[in-house]
């Protein structure tokens, strides 16, 4: 039993399961669903279509590049049967299986943690300027004291940024120095 992948949307093709097409040139086509059928025969390019894998793993979505992927590669060499090592595939598979989940989560919390961070902003702009509508005044301080905290988290983030951006350029003046006359007087000498 092999389950393939759909040559348009990379979901699993399951025995028994969509449709098949070949090329006049032999090459075979498996699809999951009229769907991918229909899309791959209009010549789309699932790359820009938002519901294909192919999309999800080229925006960063999913993983894409991983070690782990390895593994499902098809291998075109026989093995002689062996009771040991299909016990010992099993237990890589099962494996390879939980690491291949764990990084899929760290991966989701990455993206979310990004996503928690923008309703965070939201959520401040929108009490700045509906704070007073707020009537409880316990509430009215717990917010204001919120909003505060978040206004100096993004300008300490600001001042970070500005001091790494005057580092890299006091850098890039060291280098300049270093290999000789800048580019700037070097050009008025010519």
């Amino acid at each position: 039993m092999r389950i393939e992948q759909c040559s348009f949307c990379g979901a699993p093709v399951y025995p028994g399961h969509g449709q098949m097409f070949v090329r006049n040139d032999c090459k075979i086509f498996r699809f999951c669903t009229s769907k991918c059928r229909k899309n791959f025969g209009m010549k789309r390019n699932p790359m820009k279509l938002k519901w294909t894998k192919t999309f999800r793993k080229a925006n960063g979505k999913e993983l894409a590049v991983d070690s782990t992927m390895d593994f499902e590669r098809r291998r075109h060499c026989p093995v002689k049967y062996n009771r040991e090592l299909v016990q010992d595939t099993l237990k890589v598979m099962k494996r390879v299986e939980e690491i291949k989940q764990r990084r899929q989560r760290d991966l989701w919390e990455k993206r979310m943690e990004r996503a928690a961070k923008q309703e965070k902003r939201d959520a401040v702009t929108a009490l700045k300027h509906n704070i007073d509508w707020i009537e409880d005044v316990e509430v009215k301080h717990v917010a204001r004291d919120d909003m505060v905290a978040v206004q100096s988290e993004t300008e300490q983030k600001k001042t970070k940024r500005r001091e790494a951006a005057r580092k890299r350029v006091a850098k890039q003046r060291e280098v300049e120095k270093a290999a000789g006359v800048s580019t700037k007087t070097s050009s008025v000498k010519k």
